[in-house]
């Protein structure tokens, strides 16, 4: 079992999703299963140290078995400001999570996924599933993006020192950031991204601006079960809600 203190930035833990829709309700075309997901091969990476899951035939990602406890410790804040740990944000035995990592809080493309999240939250709620969107930046860039777009403070977190990207092996760099094909989903999304983008305001960018070159993820969990994993190719790639929705619906009853 590889343990925490050999997880680094650049750690991948979960290959990348083969489905790259151009929509976030676009509908499901690769099945996810809902059994827990098992534990990888793993192989240095050429010229590095960095460990990354081997490619597989498969859609369906392959990540520590362990990874909800590594996940679990890292502390991050809540929009208002205090810290908390991730395993106290859903109950780890039964309760049903949807982690999704925005790329940065001045991010349009995130302040679309944000909006959509949003009109998604009734949803989850419904079904008992707790929402959780974290991005990088300090609280009080979350309250920017809280306040004007606006999106529930109770489920908006922090991250500034991006702890979970590094955890979850998130695509990280100028590449993915502005030149990667993934990129360009965006554009399918024009009119979404200005309807999030009414009350937008650049001072929701973290001070650092090397966080700009994150990328984000969508996560799904049952208790420590990682039921779902995908991580964004670029700037403009993020989970299809359909999927996700999917998932939530079809794992049965405790």
């Amino acid at each position: 079992m590889i343990s925490p203190r050999n997880l680094t930035s650049s750690t991948s833990l979960l290959f990348p999703s083969t489905h790259s829709p151009t929509s976030l309700h676009s509908p499901p075309s690769v099945g996810f299963s809902t059994k827990p997901i098992s534990r990888g091969r793993f192989a240095a990476e050429p010229g590095g140290t960095s460990l990354v899951a081997k490619a597989s035939s498969t859609p369906t990602p392959v990540v520590l078995d362990d990874i909800a406890d590594v996940l679990g410790e890292v502390t991050i804040f809540a929009a208002a400001g205090q810290p908390v740990k991730f395993q106290d944000l859903w109950d780890q035995k039964e309760g049903m999570a949807v982690v999704a990592l925005l790329r940065h809080f001045g991010c349009p493309c995130c302040w679309e996924l944000a909006a959509t999240l949003k009109e998604s939250k009734e949803k989850f709620d419904s079904a008992g599933v707790k929402l959780i969107a974290v991005g990088v930046g300090t609280p009080d860039k979350a309250q920017l993006l809280a306040e004007r777009l606006p999106f529930p403070l109770d489920s908006l977190y922090a991250d500034p020192d991006r702890k979970a990207y590094d955890v979850l092996g998130l695509y990280y760099g100028l590449g993915r950031t502005f030149f990667n094909p993934a990129s360009a989903k965006v554009f399918s999304r024009v009119d979404a991204l200005k309807k999030a983008m009414k009350n937008y305001t650049i001072k929701a960018t973290p001070d650092d601006r090397s966080s700009v070159l994150q990328q984000g993820g969508m996560f799904v969990f049952k208790g420590k079960q990682l039921l779902y994993a995908r991580k964004d190719e670029g700037s403009g790639d993020h989970a299809p809600l359909d999927d996700i929705f999917n998932i939530c619906c079809k794992v049965p009853a405790a």
